[in-house]
């Protein structure tokens, strides 16, 4: 093979040129393909492309093909009648072409397609790689080192970390990695029933390292183990062989630079790594993440609609229809019009088989959301709440749920949606304002509080448990370490308050009104409604401002967004301009923008366990429920796509 001037020899003077002009006798063996010179009748055999020296050919025998070349498994031999044919042009007595220097980058490349070659066990195709390159897999006394490993010889891979020592850049990593040797030794005569050889290892080879003596104690402990099983068990180790070797092996690569020996699996995980990343730069993936190389195809570039490339040109245009299609909530699937008035809040349950919606008509609805067709019913309706509900909790097991009413509200209800039965109405003072909710994530607790200064934490039975004076409450989280209470107030910022030592401190602070808030599952993130402004995301550890997303009007009503989709990676909100938009978190320009409600959308929650699937809840007194489209033909595609280019 003498793609990229790999081919070996000096360069013969040029032959006079025909009428095929004088390029032709340059070809060489380019790609893998026969050159073609004075000698027309000459055909050079070969295999995926490999040229290899005479010694190489000649050593496994070989036969003889049609056009008078020795070749071995279709590889031909150098010295053979047709090695001319690998000469530039076709006078004798030329000299072979000079090989080309390889890049940095191209060493690297060879060097892990052969280690790739080399776990599928394609040796000799490795052997034939880097020869012809003249690249080396790694370094002589690394393939030593993994060879004596392998083989279990211990005393040969101990000799062999001495050859290393000076190719590592690390003075402590030869003696982890001797500690490491010593380990796999020790265990491998411990499983043999050599416990007198185990403990001379432990005695005279690993203690006098000094290095991780808390594990030395540990290894010990295993002669105690009566049988193999046992050590196994304990050790938590595949025992000897290949499989607790070549485990052993990764773990001592990570300390020899990658020109000695190249980190376990390098192509696969750079390979993973590109998709992974065009994952992530899509806007508009919403597919549970598989990490797997199997689950996709590296011949392409990774599109959320791939079926429609083919018809559309636009990439963003055919990206918004595949989301149409396929993975998105933005069709209507159903309209709810069991209300009666303006519907302020809805909340799907935290395993996504309910949703609850809160209206100015008094009522709680609970919907059972079925698992096959997505379509949703009503369950319970839960009624009394004499000012409207514009706020609602679910418990963390799903049990109960807390309803809170608007400003002038004084009561709070907790409900039982198992039975619907109305378990506490807690109200402290008829002064009180109890306009937000959060459950504490151990399900026993919540805190509540209102724009009139009370902030309270109370049990199952509505007993006050604590109470922060002179916090004025908009809306209100429980952070998963049980402790700290989120709360944003009219000062415009948002607090954390610890209710254990009575402390708290200043995590984000707006410029404009936060009228309402909400937490990621990792408690990283948290996503704002600010008033006249819009939606802000905000870093809580490093507590910046990280994104404003543009489109949604907002003015001075409370509408609630939500994180969505698979990893949350998506965002939505409602909008006082009678749409749902819909943004990827790392892009401000909405992908999405929902229409068919005609009054105020105020709030939107995405199903945490069906990422398809969302509610949005509007003061047309309607709640829609969001799904994929319904499948489009390549004709009604292609429609489209005519109508938008026109």
């Amino acid at each position: 093979m003498q793609a990229n001037g790999a081919g070996g020899g000096q360069q013969q003077q040029p032959p006079p040129q025909g009428p095929a002009g004088p390029e032709l006798g340059c070809l060489g063996a380019q790609n893998g393909e026969a050159s073609s010179g004075s000698a027309a009748g000459e055909q050079l055999a070969h295999a995926n492309g490999l040229l290899p020296s005479a010694s190489a050919a000649n050593s496994s025998g070989g036969s003889s093909s049609p056009g008078g070349l020795s070749v071995n498994n279709g590889v031909p031999a150098a010295g053979g009648p047709g090695s001319a044919a690998a000469e530039l042009g076709g006078g004798g007595g030329s000299a072979l072409k000079k090989k080309k220097r390889l890049s940095q980058s191209d060493e690297d490349v060879i060097r892990l397609i052969g280690q790739h070659l080399h776990g599928l066990g394609l040796n000799q195709t490795v052997d034939l790689l880097m020869q012809e390159s003249g690249c080396r897999l790694e370094h002589p006394s690394a393939t030593k080192f993994r060879n004596h490993v392998m083989e279990g010889e211990w005393d040969k891979a101990e000799n062999d970390l001495n050859e290393l020592k000076p190719l590592v850049h690390s003075p402590h990593a030869i003696v982890r990695m001797k500690f490491l040797l010593l380990q796999q030794k020790y265990l491998e005569y411990l499983e043999d029933g050599k416990v007198l050889e185990a403990l001379q290892v432990l005695r005279c080879e690993l203690t006098p390292l000094k290095y991780n003596t808390e594990r030395i104690h540990v290894l010990s402990g295993y002669l105690m183990c009566s049988h193999a099983e046992d050590l196994r068990a304990k050790a938590e180790w595949e025992g000897k062989g290949t499989a607790s070797r070549s485990k052993l092996l990764d773990k001592l690569q990570t300390y020899l630079p990658p020109s000695v020996m190249l980190p376990p699996r390098r192509l696969q995980n750079l390979l993973r790594q590109a998709v992974e990343l065009q994952r992530d730069r899509c806007l508009y993936h919403n597919t549970k993440l598989d990490n797997s190389l199997d689950s996709v195809s590296l011949l392409i570039d990774h599109v959320c609609s791939r079926g429609l490339r083919s018809v559309c040109g636009a990439p963003y245009m055919l990206q918004c229809l595949g989301i149409m299609r396929k993975q998105f909530p933005c069709y209507t699937q159903q309209i709810l019009t069991e209300h009666c008035n303006e519907v302020w809040f809805c909340k799907f349950s935290n395993d996504g088989t309910k949703l609850a919606t809160g209206s100015k008509d008094t009522t709680v609805i609970i919907w059972q959301v079925d698992p096959d067709t997505h379509q949703l019913k009503l369950l319970k309706t839960l009624e009394g709440h004499a000012y409207g509900v514009s706020y609602i909790a679910w418990s963390p097991d799903d049990n109960y749920l807390v309803a809170c009413g608007p400003d002038d509200c004084s009561e709070l209800w907790l409900w039982n949606v198992q039975t619907g039965e109305l378990r506490t109405k807690m109200s402290q003072s008829h002064e009180d304002s109890l306009t937000s909710v959060a459950w504490n994530p151990d399900g026993k607790r919540f805190v509540t509080g209102g724009q009139r200064g009370q902030f309270y934490q109370c049990d199952l039975d509505g007993n006050l448990l604590d109470s922060w004076e002179g916090v004025r409450v908009q809306c209100l989280w429980c952070l998963s370490d049980g402790k700290t209470v989120l709360a944003s107030d009219t000062h415009q910022r948002i607090r954390g308050y610890n209710f254990e030592d009575l402390t708290d401190r200043n995590i984000v602070q707006e410029d404009h009104p936060i009228m309402s808030f909400t937490i990621s599952k990792n408690g990283r993130l948290a996503l704002l409604n600010v008033a006249t402004q819009g939606v802000h995301l905000w870093d809580l550890q490093d507590r910046v401002l990280v994104r404003k997303y543009q489109g949604v009007t907002q003015g001075f009503y409370t509408i609630h967004s939500c994180f969505g989709g698979h990893n949350e990676d998506f965002i939505a909100s409602g909008s006082e301009d009678h749409k749902v938009y819909i943004w990827h978190k790392r892009s401000e320009l909405p992908i999405a923008e929902l229409t068919g409600h005609t009054r105020t959308v105020n709030c939107v929650s995405w199903n945490p366990q069906i990422p398809s699937m969302m509610a949005s809840a509007s003061d047309d007194g309607t709640v829609r429920i969001w799904g994929p489209a319904p499948f489009i033909d390549n004709q009604d595609i292609e429609e489209e796509c005519s109508s938008m280019d026109s």
